[in-house]
């Protein structure tokens, strides 16, 4: 048999409805456990819970750049769909670091290997957007010049120059 409730947190009233077609109503304190008469084993509290959501402690604080580099170059060779590499580069730009040229370069060779060009063009847009000046995105762009050209890659300035 099936139990639905609803609980008003405002007025802690409860409804009942029973498949049978049997409706109550009752006011519960915070304190009270509720229990349906058809499954008297399960308890159900009126209160929210108060425990505190805990996530998985992958802390990679004490990681350093070469082990950065070393691991998004890994993802990025292995990636296999555009999910999975728009999530690696979400996380990979989320650190406070620019990332590496090696990094950036299995990105684009992974957003070539799924077919995605407009993922390409915006990585060098994220690029641009994470370094501190003009000229560094320039060094990554002159850095990266050869796996742009190997790909077709097209810069966003070029694509649209009066845009940038």
């Amino acid at each position: 048999m099936r139990c639905w409730r609803w609980i008003f947190l405002s007025q802690l009233h409860l409804l009942i409805f029973s498949v049978g077609g049997l409706a109550s109503k009752a006011c519960l304190s915070s304190l009270q456990l509720l229990r349906c008469r058809h499954h008297a084993n399960h308890r159900f509290p009126t209160s929210p819970s108060r425990t505190a959501r805990s996530y998985a402690s992958h802390s990679q604080d004490d990681e350093s750049f070469e082990s950065f580099t070393q691991r998004y170059v890994g993802f990025f060779t292995s990636v296999e769909d555009l999910f999975e590499l728009q999530r690696g580069l979400n996380n990979c730009f989320a650190y406070d670091l620019v990332p590496a040229p090696e990094v950036i370069e299995a990105a684009l060779k992974a957003a070539r290997r799924v077919n995605d060009y407009s993922t390409a063009v915006r990585v060098f847009e994220g690029i641009r957007e994470k370094v501190e000046n003009k000229r560094q995105y320039e060094q990554y762009v002159e850095a990266l010049k050869d796996v742009r050209e190997e790909l077709g890659i097209t810069l966003r300035e070029e694509l649209y120059p009066t845009s940038s």
